[in-house]
This record gives structure tokens, sequence and C-alpha cells, in this order.
């Protein structure tokens, strides 16, 4: 059963062009293709991005966050309540006025202290700012080693400039000790995300990063496999290059240097839409999806690695209406909030108000190919 499934998954009609097989790509004649199994060190070097990262975070980030002076504030704690625990954790955190009505009852609490319950139950699950810089600055120094990585990969390869090199001889194409590396590296890092997703901070486009960070692992691992490897690195560079200004500017957010954050936003949006909306459609996307019918008759694996770059489109189309939006709000209003943050609430009661949370103002675009974004990015 698995061997026949095997089978059918490798099958070189899905990933070769018609007048080509796996036979033909093997190593050989000062050739070297990218192989499947190579895609395995991902796992152990995702491993080690975790403990280079848990590190990073608590001997480097932490000493710089209280340099900045981003420490974090004390918080309210409510007081244990069992019906009300009861209600939050199993059925809403936002009550509706007929359910808080019936569990002022329960408690013999007045309707105010009912709600500013909620209010700071729902403050104690949110991260604190310093647990955001913590993450932020991982990503900045990943991506801006991994953006001077691409370009020392690629600035001497004659498709940097010319994108109909990259089908020059395509499938066969000999696989380079800097495309192997570049790719197991990011892959490793995206991998890394994906299983700390759930302790990291979520945002409201929560749904939208997974589907980010699977579609670019999905989509790096197929250009691996279908040796769609020039194109790949374009993507992770295009996507890294505007990912290290957005976490620069959450930087400089959480230390409220607000000039520099709203000067380095602007850049970051004007350079998102310029590599994420123009130059990924427009060249990257038209050069995978028009140049290869010259060189090859179209198959699965040509069809399926174009959706691929679309559904990442769509993502970035997604994010670049939020920074948009954003932008106008920075020009013409006040910006405010992250128009993605789960921002904590005032909580203004009997004299008191309570410590709010550091507005994270920027919205988070990975992945992409790169890549994460989505793929991201990216």
């Amino acid at each position: 059963m698995i061997g026949t499934i095997s089978e059918w998954f490798w099958w070189d009609r899905l990933w070769l062009p018609g007048n080509l097989t796996w036979a033909d790509l093997k190593d050989g004649e000062g050739f070297v293709y990218a192989r499947a199994s190579h895609l395995y060190a991902t796992v152990p070097f995702a491993i080690v991005f975790l403990v280079v990262r848990y590190l990073f975070e608590r001997l480097l980030a932490t000493p710089l966050a209280a340099l900045l002076g981003i420490t974090e504030k004390p918080r309210y704690k409510v007081e244990h309540n069992p019906v009300l625990e009861h209600y939050f954790s199993t059925k809403s955190k936002h009550p509706r006025q007929a359910d808080i009505d019936g569990l002022c009852k329960k408690c013999s609490w007045s309707s105010r202290k009912v709600e500013r319950w909620f209010r700071r139950r729902r403050n104690q699950d949110r991260p604190g700012v310093l647990k955001k810089f913590r993450e932020v600055s991982w990503r900045l120094v990943f991506y801006l080693a991994a953006f001077v990585g691409g370009i020392i990969a690629l600035y001497d390869k004659p498709w940097f400039y010319n994108l109909r090199e990259m089908w020059n001889g395509y499938p066969r194409q000999s696989m380079l000790d800097s495309q192997y590396w570049y790719y197991i590296v990011e892959m490793s890092f995206y991998l890394s995300l994906v299983l700390r997703i759930t302790f990291d901070v979520k945002r409201k486009d929560f749904k939208e990063q997974i589907i980010h960070h699977w579609a670019t692992l999905t989509l790096l691992a197929f250009s691996w496999c279908g040796n769609y490897i020039r194109v790949g690195t374009l993507v992770m560079l295009i996507h890294d290059s505007s990912d290290i200004l957005l976490e620069s500017a959450k930087i400089f957010n959480y230390a409220k240097w607000e000039k520099t954050c709203n000067g380095i936003f602007v850049v970051f949006a004007a350079v998102f839409i310029i590599t994420r909306l123009i130059i990924f459609p427009f060249w990257i996307i038209h050069c995978t999806w028009v140049y290869p019918p010259d060189h090859y008759p179209p198959f699965f694996g040509y069809y399926f690695f174009n959706f691929m770059l679309v559904i990442l489109l769509m993502l970035h189309t997604f994010w670049a209406f939020l920074i948009l939006r954003m932008v106008k709000m920075f020009l013409f209003g006040s910006l405010t909030k992250d128009e993605r943050s789960d921002n904590e609430e005032d909580d203004e009661e009997d004299g008191e108000t309570s410590v709010t949370e550091d507005n994270d103002r920027h919205v988070k675009v990975t992945n992409g190919c790169g890549a994460g974004g989505g793929a991201n990015h990216h």
C-alpha cells in the first residue's frame, strides 16, 4: 500500500516535463541534483533554530530590551471565581449582556464588577511587550542574515539579472552549494516557526499566518524536488527584504521611538508594495508562467507551482490592504493600533486604570515563499 502511494506520488509526469524521467536526473558528469532526501536535514536544523532562539531571546534580546527601556509592567490579577472562570474557559471570553446578568445572579456581583473581571481576565492571557520584543528581535536577526546571505549567493548569477536564464537547461540544472544552504536554512527557520506557532504571540490573522507558513514550506519543498531552485531563491530574497523593515519598525515601536518607527514603517509599506505586489506578480510569476512553455510543454508541476505562487500573492494582497489602511490612518488620522493585534483593553474603574499593552502598530507579513511571508514571510 505504502509502496503504491509512493509510486504514484513520485510519478515522473507529476514532477517533470513529459520527455524526462527521474533516471535523467542522476548525479554525474559534474551535475548534482536536488533530492527529496536532502530535506530531512530541515528537521534537526529546525530544532537547532529553536534552541538558538531560546538562548538568543534570554541572553541577548532581554538585555537589549532593558537597554532600550522595555520592561514588563504589572497587571491586575483577577479575583478567583470558579463560576466566571468556568464560563470564560468553556463558553466565551466576551459574554453578552444577557449572560452577564445571569452571571451576576450566580455570583452576587454587580454587572460592572463582572464586566471588569472579564476585561482583566482577558488581559491576563495576552502577551506582554517583552515577549513581543523577543520574538521580533529574533525574526529581525534571521531575516537580515538571510537577506545578506541571499545577496551573496545570487549577485553573480546570470538569472539574477535576466529571468529568462532561469530556464536554460531546465530541469538539468546542477544544484550549487549556496543554493543548498539557502534552502535548508530558510526551510528550517519556517519549520521552527510552525513548531512554535501555538506558543508565539497570536494575532487576528492567526489563520492566515498558518496558511502562509505551510504554503511557504510546501512551495519550497516542491520547488526543491522539481528543481525550481533558481526561482525559489529569488522569491525568498524578495520576501526577506521587506520583513527586515517590518521587524525593525516594531522594535522601535516597543522602544517608543515613534518618529523612527513611523519613518521605517512608511519605507516598509513602499518596499512591501513594490516587492510583493509589483515585482512578485509581474516579474516572478510572469517568469514562471510565460517563459517555461518555450522550453517544455506544461505539465502538472508547472501548474501546481504557479498555483502556490498565486496563493502567496493572495495573502500578500490581504496584508497589503491592512498596510494601506494603516498608512491612510497614519497620513490622515491617528495610527493607534495594529490592525492584527489583540490589544489589551483599558480598565478604568473606581479610580483605577489598568496598564495597557504597548500597541504593536504594524502588520506582520511573512513569510512568503519566505519567503513566507507566507511565503513572511514568507
